[in-house]
């Protein structure tokens, strides 16, 4: 079975980029592919923020994260990306901080990156 490695590039307000990115990693395990880690970048990492709300009628967002840390994804953030755009680096959620290489390394070892945008 495959590896993949996922990215993604967009803010929490895109809803329909967030849904692809989750329903892929849960299609993939239900096939027996793993998903080594979800990777937020650029306005991705805006995921991990405690301080980005969304009106209650809209996607439950980390419901939908957690069901995932639940499935032993390793959800990571970069870190240079936050730092830029303000994050609180000690309140991530799920997500862990990580840098480029880290991503990198885990990306040349799995089968396939994918990244939504």
């Amino acid at each position: 079975m495959a590896r993949f490695v996922l990215s993604l590039h967009t803010p929490p307000s895109d809803h329909d980029t967030t849904q692809r990115i989750v329903k892929f990693a849960h299609a993939c395990l239900a096939q027996g592919h793993s998903v080594d880690a979800i990777f937020l970048y650029q306005n991705g990492i805006y995921h991990a923020s405690t301080h980005f709300e969304l009106a209650s009628d809209e996607l439950n967002l980390s419901s939908l994260w957690q069901q995932l840390a639940d499935k032993n994804i390793n959800l990571m953030l970069c870190v240079t990306a936050a730092e830029k755009r303000g994050l609180d680096m000690q309140n991530t959620g799920v997500f862990a901080v990580a840098g480029l290489a880290e991503f990198a390394m885990l990306a040349s070892e799995a089968d396939k990156w994918i990244q939504f945008k």
